[in-house]
């Protein structure tokens, strides 16, 4: 008997459906995700100010920031809705990066006092959920939602910035937000040395926060040393 005798075109028909479909899938998810990335850079943009921004003047950038973000959080809405109809470990890989980096732009807003928060304010895992209007952390259900993972990262991206900033503060002549920062990014380690973390990037990233103590424990040396840093 001939081997095509053996199954019919239907098989790679319905293949062919299928792959359409999974195609047509990751297309309106890559959209989605293009727009966000796009609205990742413009926030970044603005809140990158703050570097050059004295205190007095600070609103005005966390005021754009937020209207930036706002838009974010619609992309995300938009893209939880589309994503939460299939499996999400099937094509979280796709946006997984963006939401870091909005993540981050939230982080970074409210330490600066932007998302309805006191200066120097970590917002939690569920903080940045309930911003997000997203569920955090999902084990009862297959759905869009924030990972602890991503969570992590972009925190530790936080530090990163945060580090650049306590360094550009005193080029502007605030010596007293290198204190808060040492504090600040001092806590967050003593938070990461809890964690027993199982994701090979993250661990290595966080491992690396030890640096950023040094990096911004040195400018508050130098301070103290010139004679700069003001009476607590």
């Amino acid at each position: 008997m001939a081997a095509s005798a053996l199954f019919g075109q239907g098989i790679f028909e319905d293949l062919q459906r299928k792959i359409d479909e999974d195609t047509a899938v990751k297309d309106a998810i890559r959209e989605i995700v293009q727009t966000l990335e796009k609205q990742n850079r413009a926030t970044q943009a603005v809140l990158s100010k703050a570097h050059s921004t004295p205190s007095a003047e600070l609103p005005n950038v966390l005021t754009a920031a937020r209207e930036s973000i706002n838009k974010e959080i619609a992309s995300i809405q938009t893209l939880s809705k589309t994503a939460s109809q299939y499996p999400y470990y099937k094509y979280s890989y796709s946006w997984t990066r963006e939401m870091q980096g909005a993540v981050f732009g939230i982080l970074l807003c409210g330490y600066l006092g932007g998302m309805d928060t006191a200066p120097g304010q970590l917002l939690t895992l569920e903080d940045v959920g309930r911003i997000l209007d997203v569920p955090t952390n999902l084990k009862d259900r297959d759905a869009f939602h924030l990972t602890i993972e991503e969570y992590l990262q972009s925190l530790i991206s936080l530090l990163d910035e945060l580090a650049r900033l306590a360094r550009n503060s005193v080029t502007l002549g605030d010596y007293k937000r290198p204190m808060e920062i040492a504090r600040f990014i001092k806590d967050v380690h003593a938070g990461f040395q809890i964690l027993n973390l199982k994701n090979d990037s993250l661990r290595k990233r966080s491992d690396g926060v030890k640096y950023k103590v040094k990096e911004v424990e040195d400018v508050v040396y130098d301070l103290s040393l010139r004679g700069l840093l003001p009476k607590e």
